[in-house]
């Protein structure tokens, strides 16, 4: 019977231990970086910014799945709720909530202040948006463990208002864009300072609530943006036209994309009403995912094949719009 050498065995065993010791060292060190957070899930985390005056204040709710919660650091949706919305029934939402299961993503609902979100040209300025977002930005990738290269904004009705304008602020200040059923307001930006961004647009050919043409609200007193207008801004600054676009159709969603030099621009349409779906999260991501390199394509199992845009969407999608896009080439 042979006997190991008993060198051979503390060595092994010494190796063990230090490979182990070097391991529970990293994790510790990765946890102390990050400071402890006494907020999460249905808890509210509160930020409050560096300006005086309460400019910079407000909550925000994040949901981790489990299996995320130890591990490397994820990526994170934002998402902002409509108007008189509240980010707590959003962290509550079971359909957000498997969407991060699924991605295995944090999922970020941000509170606006009494229901509303300060955006330059809305009827109300109650906080520092931008400065704001930087702070819980800050606030969450110190306590949780939340990649800062890896984050996605969306937002529906209002909360796109305030998406479209984020974006247009400082376009890196999210990796990607993805807002539902809204977007700038009149007058427009004549140009954004900053570099076109990764936006993926969704909106109900539809809705009535905001139009793809916008409508008027206060008596008058403010107008919502039209969408093709809005889409315009980014396109001058490439140097592109609506009629530069291509069209794939992906399910119910007829969907437009421009290649500028930098970022990428996408209206996708679909003949319903004001809604959002979890789903139109999760394609964004995808997308944004695939363009950003962080996931290879053929793992996302999404169809891209490209085919003419059914006449019924895209009449009713120009009919909304004034006809913008009845020239756009349809074929990819």
């Amino acid at each position: 019977m042979s006997v190991a050498h008993p060198i051979h065995q503390s060595g092994f065993a010494g190796s063990f231990i230090a490979v182990f010791l070097g391991i529970v060292t990293c994790l510790g060190m990765a946890t102390a970086a990050r400071a402890e957070p006494d907020c999460g899930g249905e808890v509210a985390c509160q930020v409050d910014g560096p300006i005086s005056g309460g400019r910079v204040s407000g909550t925000y709710y994040v949901y981790l799945p489990d299996d995320v919660r130890f591990q490397q650091p994820v990526g994170a949706i934002f998402f902002l709720h409509g108007h008189r919305g509240k980010a707590l029934n959003e962290i509550r939402n079971g359909s957000f909530r498997k969407l991060a299961d699924d991605l295995g993503v944090a999922f970020v609902a941000v509170d606006g202040l009494q229901g509303s979100w300060s955006f330059p040209t809305s009827p109300r300025d109650l906080r520092d948006e931008p400065a704001f977002f930087d702070a819980v930005i800050e606030h969450l990738t110190t306590r949780f463990p939340v990649d800062r290269d890896k984050l996605m904004l969306s937002g529906f009705s209002s909360g796109a208002f305030m998406t479209w304008y984020l974006a247009c602020d400082d376009s890196q200040r999210f990796a990607g864009y993805a807002p539902i059923a809204g977007a700038f307001w009149e007058p427009l930006p004549e140009a954004c300072p900053t570099s076109t961004p990764y936006l993926y647009h969704v909106h109900g050919t539809s809705d009535k609530v905001v139009p793809l043409a916008g409508r008027a609200l206060g008596g008058g007193q403010y107008q919502q943006g039209d969408v093709y207008e809005s889409f315009e801004v980014w396109l001058r600054a490439a140097g592109l036209t609506l009629e530069d676009g291509k069209t794939i159709t992906q399910g119910a969603l007829n969907c437009t994309t421009w290649r500028p030099e930098e970022g990428a621009l996408e209206l996708c349409l679909h003949s319903g009403g004001h809604s959002v779906r979890a789903q139109w999260l999760k394609r964004a991501w995808m997308r944004l995912g695939m363009e950003r390199g962080w996931i290879v394509p053929q793992t996302v199992g999404v169809t891209t094949s490209c085919s003419k845009a059914t006449d019924a969407a895209r009449d009713a999608g120009a009919a909304n719009a004034g006809n913008k896009l009845k020239q756009a080439p349809y074929a990819c």
